[in-house]
């Protein structure tokens, strides 16, 4: 997809937090959202309009009423051209800001690119302990927007994120073994003796059955990754011992 650019008809009104402008788009897909550079300096998209109404983006060579973020739009002039930052372009601040705002994260970064973009940083070694903790905050946000066919799909790549994050920083600093054992117990609709039994005739079931024991090997391996971790009385030990035995009877 090309990368967005507008270009500045006019400037309407503008302080310290932002503004609003005129423009045009020239390249790309504009939407609410995405992050764009003049300058050297970052302005958020944050609300369209255009054809007399709020729009989620438009397209060239359309003109459109934008609301912008960040006090360079009282600096933007007259056939400025602002360029949409891709992806892995964006600050990990800018990014946190970012998710923590309105509107939701739409296409540019995409929810998909973003984690793959946050789980690659948190895996980062050059990086400090603190900022690859910081990514996986992000990348579990970028999960939570994402679109996944159900509940369970979504949540083998949050135990996948929250897995590691335990594994390599510890409970506490990378998070809570025992809620993430919980999350993913959750996310199973079967006991480990009835996934057994479907084990043993996996072929013989119906596809959707099938996918649903891939599934659930998925998420076992983070409950084992974090196992050592449950205090030692924790009846969740006993439930994911009992899981770890089935897992690799699973198609």
């Amino acid at each position: 997809m090309p990368i967005a650019e507008l270009q500045v008809y006019s400037v309407e009104e503008a302080d310290v937090t932002g503004g609003v402008c005129v423009v045009r788009v020239i390249g790309g897909v504009a939407r609410a959202g995405q992050v764009y550079t003049a300058g050297g300096l970052r302005l958020g998209l944050a609300r369209i309009e255009a054809w007399g109404a709020p729009r989620d983006f438009v397209d060239p060579p359309h003109a459109a009423r934008v609301h912008l973020t960040g006090p360079m739009v009282a600096l933007l002039s007259r056939g400025q051209v602002l360029t949409c930052v891709p992806p892995a372009g964006h600050a990990l601040a800018d990014l946190e800001a970012w998710l923590a705002t309105d509107p939701p994260l739409c296409e540019e970064p995409h929810p998909g690119p973003l984690r793959a973009l946050a789980v690659a940083r948190t895996h980062d070694e050059t990086l400090s302990d603190a900022e690859r903790l910081r990514w996986g905050r992000v990348a579990l946000a970028a999960v939570a927007r994402g679109d996944y066919a159900d509940d369970a799909a979504r949540g083998v790549e949050r135990a996948a994120v929250r897995g590691y994050l335990i594994e390599r920083f510890g409970p506490g600093r990378g998070g809570d073994p025992a809620e993430l054992c919980r999350e993913v117990l959750a996310l199973i609709d079967l006991t480990p003796a009835r996934a057994a039994a479907e084990a043993d005739v996996w072929r013989d079931l119906p596809r959707d059955r099938i996918l649903g024991l891939r599934r659930i090997k998925n998420l076992l391996p983070w409950m084992a990754l974090v196992r050592a971790h449950l205090a030692a009385d924790d009846p969740l030990r006993a439930a994911v011992d009992a899981w770890t035995t089935v897992a690799p009877r699973l198609p």
